[in-house]
């Protein structure tokens, strides 16, 4: 068998073994960025496993909901990922069955009632450094939902693995909260501009196989294995020199704004904001508090449960093997 061969497995091995003790809830691998909440929780955890960072949003109860305090943890730990010369890639996920539902709404009820738009204001965005291009390439893996912000925010990452019974979407449309955080930017240079056009003033939710078809997603995976499968593509990309991978990544993002600009479409995105969006927005906070979307008897939006394929019970098993091993 080839060296490198035999060091990746042994490497893919340990990180199927870390990421049980994720899912798990385990802290005991993780550490604790820099600007926590006081209270003691993590609501950012990183970990580390030779070459690739995983960053994850722990916030199960408010399904990874981004308050100000967890935006700044994240761009925080992205910062040192990006500082981390033996890191050349990172992987983001969400903890305890939930991608990210966009910005914290009980922060956002205070902000409205304050009459303030610093939230929307903020130099590195409002769900983290969404405002700005990663310097390394970030995977993430979508599991659960993914809407409002917490789509932006996995549309700042360079590519996106999505389980079959995740859900994406804009619902911040239906509550009159605008997109803040790139999805402008972003959207169209991704899935194309009638496409973006659509997705944005509808506000609908895109489960996995459209995602995949209109190059939202770029893998769709069996539910439960996103981090997994995320942290797969992440070693198979790792391998490869990384001067002409990160020339070459940078070259095709350039290229991907030459039209307006990737800063001028981020100024125009965050200037656009009137009082009466404002208005809007304080008035679909009050509706939100009343129609929670995300409750999975409301309107149908849920995540369907499906069966899990034989291989992927195969792939659980050996994972389990792996983790008695240790």
């Amino acid at each position: 068998m080839n060296p490198c061969c035999r060091s990746y497995s042994k490497s893919f091995l340990s990180f199927l073994t870390k990421i049980n003790t994720i899912r798990n809830f385990s802290c005991s691998n993780t550490t604790r960025t820099n600007n926590a909440p006081e209270n003691n929780e993590n609501t950012i955890i990183v970990d580390k496993d030779e070459s690739i960072t995983l960053i994850g949003i722990n916030r199960p109860k408010q399904r990874n909901a981004i308050n100000a305090e967890t935006a700044e943890s994240l761009s925080n730990a992205v910062a040192a990922f990006e500082a981390d010369d033996t890191s050349p890639i990172a992987v983001l996920y969400g903890v305890g069955g939930t991608f990210c539902a966009g910005y914290d709404i009980q922060e956002l009820e205070t902000q409205c009632e304050k009459g303030s738009l610093d939230f929307l204001l903020r130099h590195e965005g409002s769900v983290g450094p969404t405002r700005r291009h990663p310097k390394k390439p970030i995977i993430c893996g979508i599991n659960g939902f993914c809407v409002a912000s917490g789509l932006e925010l996995a549309l700042m990452c360079d590519l996106r693995v999505m389980e079959d019974t995740a859900i994406l979407g804009f619902f911040n449309r239906r509550f009159g909260v605008p997109v803040s955080d790139g999805g402008t930017a972003r959207l169209a240079a991704i899935v194309g501009y009638a496409r973006a056009l659509e997705l944005l003033t509808s506000g609908r939710r895109i489960d996995g196989k459209e995602a995949l078809n209109i190059g939202l997603a770029n893998r769709l995976v069996a539910t439960g294995t996103a981090l997994g499968q995320a942290v797969n593509l992440a070693f198979s990309i790792v391998k490869f020199p990384p001067a002409s991978l990160m020339r070459d990544r940078s070259c095709l993002y350039t290229n991907a704004y030459t039209r307006h600009g990737f800063r001028a479409a981020m100024q125009t995105e965050i200037m656009n904001t009137s009082k009466e969006v404002l208005t809007e927005l304080k008035e679909g906070v009050q509706r939100f508090k009343k129609v929670d979307p995300l409750q999975p008897k409301v309107d149908g939006w849920h995540v369907k449960e499906k069966p899990i394929p034989e291989w992927e019970r195969i792939e659980i098993a050996h994972e389990k093997d792996a983790k008695k091993k240790v």
